[in-house]
């Protein structure tokens, strides 16, 4: 399939379902469990979602995908969550198109989005790049980190 999102990532390389309807691509999520348009920015959601199943070993049940949330009286969306046990959320997660730069401005949305969710960690990524953080909320403030955590039960 020629499509421009299909070119590789910085991830490792997965199996996806992937069938053209209308002239359009379409990807299985795994995570909402229905086929959905494939473009640039949902091939790098599609990557990050296995990275975080295979990679890191946490469990697909806790992961959930767009999803609306309020902001100071705005719906948004966020891409990814991974919710903690307890019910927190453990891992926010924001995603790019490939072509997307990763600006201060992304940093901004997650922090934003963040103010709500009340995230461990965060992730920014646009497929080629990826940002990890984690959040010290007494300080009010996030630390850069080389990698996320993997789930403690695969450790």
């Amino acid at each position: 399939m020629t499509f421009d999102a299909m070119e590789q990532l910085n991830f490792e390389r997965y199996s996806f379902k992937i069938k053209n309807r209308e002239n359009k691509p379409y990807i299985f999520d795994i995570i909402r469990k229905k086929e959905v348009v494939l473009t640039p920015e949902e091939w790098v959601r599609q990557h990050c979602v296995h990275f975080l199943i295979h990679n890191k070993h946490y469990p697909i049940g806790w992961i959930n995908v767009e999803k609306q949330i309020e902001l100071y009286g705005t719906q948004k969306r966020y891409d990814i969550v991974v919710f903690s046990p307890t019910g927190g959320i453990e891992i926010l997660v924001e995603c790019k198109a490939p072509n997307v730069k990763i600006t201060q401005a992304t940093f901004d949305q997650i922090a934003q989005y963040n103010l709500n969710l009340k995230s461990n960690y965060l992730m920014v990524t646009n497929g080629i790049h990826h940002y990890y953080s984690q959040m010290n909320f007494e300080q009010g403030k996030f630390h850069f980190l080389k990698d996320l955590p993997k789930h403690a039960s695969s450790l």
